[in-house]
C-alpha cells in the first residue's frame, strides 16, 4: 500500500504536470499497474477546472508551484503535508506547505460519482454566477488510473483540491495566539454515536468526529450579518435543488489583541488575510470580516456536500434507519432526511449563531 509520502509524490507529480505521459508502452503500463507505490493521477474535466481556476483568477504558474516545494526532483512529495484521518468518511487529507490548498481524498464510490457525474457542472455554473459563494472553491478532481493499489481499495483514488480557509495560519506570528475552527451542523438530528445509550456504546474519539459545537455568538454588524445570510440562503437553496445533505459551516475564528506589538494599528492581525484565490477582494468571508466588536476576524466556507439522497448508498441508509426508528422513535439522521428540510435547519442554526451590533 502507498504510504502518504509517496501518495502525495504521486498527487503532485500528476498536479504539477511533470511525469512523462507514456501510456502508449504497454510493458510501461503493465510495469505501472503492479507498482503498489506508483498512481498516476488525471482529471477527467479538465477543461472544466481550467475554466474556474481562471474565473477565480489563480494563475497557473502559481498553481502548479504550490504542488511543486521547494525541490521537485529532489522530493516530489515534499509540497505536501499529511493531516492524517479527520473524519467518518475514512477521508485523507494533505495541506500544500505554502498553506494555499488542501488536498482531500474522496473515497466513498457514491460521493465521488455524484460530484464528477451530477453535480460538477451546476456547481461550475453555480459559482459563476455568484462570486461571493461560500461554497468551498474546488479546483481540482483527480482519479488514478489503473493501478492494484487502486483496484484492490489499499490506495484512495480520488482526490479532490480545495483552498485553505485556514490559509495564513503558519504566518502569524504573534505569541498566544490560536485560530480556533468549527466543522457545524445541526445537532438537532439523531446521532447515534451519540444518542444511543447515552454515548456509552461509542468512544470519545469516536464522538469527537461529529459535529462541533460554536461557543458564543457571531457578533456582526447588520451589513456583513445580511451578507452572510444571502449568501447561504442562496448556497443552500442550489444543494437543495441538487438533493445534498449532511453539509456543514466551516468556521474560522482569528483572535485580535490590539495590545499585541505584534498586531497592526487598526487591529488587524499581521498574517495575510487576502488567500490564494481571488475575486472578489477583501474583506469577504473568504479573506476574513471583522465583528463588530472588534475582538475577532471570521472566515466561513461551506464543505463535504457530496451525499445525495437518490443515491443508491444513501437510499439503504435511510430505509435502515426509518426501520429503527419505527421502534426507537429518534427521528432522522443528517444524512437521511430531505434536502428541503436540512436547509431550513441549518440556515437555523446558522441564523442562531449571529448577534447583530
Amino acid at each position: 500500500m502507498p504510504q502518504n509520502e509517496e501518495l502525495a509524490a504521486s498527487i503532485c507529480e500528476s498536479i504539477a504536470g511533470q511525469h512523462n505521459d507514456d501510456k502508449t508502452s504497454l510493458a510501461k503500463g503493465v510495469s505501472t499497474y503492479f507498482d503498489k507505490s506508483k498512481l498516476i493521477f488525471t482529471c477527467p474535466h479538465e477543461d472544466q477546472f481550467k475554466s474556474l481556476r481562471a474565473h477565480w483568477k489563480i494563475e497557473k504558474d502559481e498553481y502548479r508551484k504550490s504542488f511543486q516545494g521547494d525541490n521537485y526532483e529532489a522530493d516530489k512529495g515534499n509540497a505536501l503535508i499529511s493531516k492524517g484521518d479527520m473524519g467518518f468518511s475514512g477521508s485523507t487529507f494533505f495541506n500544500t506547505t505554502d498553506g494555499k490548498y488542501l488536498v482531500k481524498s474522496v473515497p466513498r464510490h457514491f460521493e465521488h460519482s455524484f460530484f464528477k457525474d451530477e453535480m460538477l457542472e451546476p456547481y461550475a455554473e453555480h459559482m459563476r454566477q455568484n462570486l461571493s459563494s461560500l461554497l468551498v472553491r474546488i479546483t481540482d478532481f483527480l482519479e488514478a488510473g489503473s493501478n492494484i493499489s487502486s483496484t484492490l481499495g489499499m490506495a484512495p483514488a480520488h482526490h479532490i483540491v480545495m483552498e485553505n480557509t485556514k490559509f495564513g495560519e503558519q504566518d502569524d506570528k504573534r505569541k498566544d495566539v490560536e485560530w480556533e475552527t468549527w466543522d457545524l451542523k445541526p445537532m438537532s438530528y439523531f446521532y447515534p454515536e451519540r444518542d444511543v445509550a447515552g454515548g456509552a456504546l461509542t468512544s470519545e474519539e469516536t464522538k469527537d468526529k461529529l459535529a462541533d459545537d460554536f461557543s458564543g455568538d457571531l457578533v456582526l454588524a447588520l451589513d456583513d450579518a445580511e451578507d452572510l445570510k444571502g449568501n447561504l440562503q442562496k448556497d443552500t437553496a442550489f444543494l437543495a435543488k441538487c438533493n445534498a445533505v449532511d453539509y456543514s459551516l466551516f468556521l474560522v475564528r482569528i483572535p485580535l489583541n490590539p495590545e499585541d506589538p505584534e498586531t497592526k494599528a487598526d487591529g488587524a492581525p499581521e498574517v495575510p488575510l487576502e488567500p490564494p484565490i481571488v475575486p472578489p477582494g477583501a474583506p469577504t468571508w473568504r479573506t476574513g470580516v471583522k465583528s463588530a466588536d472588534g475582538k475577532y476576524i471570521y472566515r466561513a466556507c461551506v464543505l463535504d456536500f457530496f451525499w445525495a439522497k437518490h443515491k443508491v448508498h444513501a437510499k439503504a441508509m435511510t430505509g435502515l434507519i426509518n426501520t429503527y426508528n419505527l421502534v426507537g422513535g429518534h427521528g432522522p439522521m443528517s444524512v437521511t432526511t430531505t434536502s428541503e428540510e436540512y436547509r431550513e435547519r441549518f440556515l437555523k442554526m446558522c441564523e442562531e449563531m449571529i448577534e447583530v451590533k
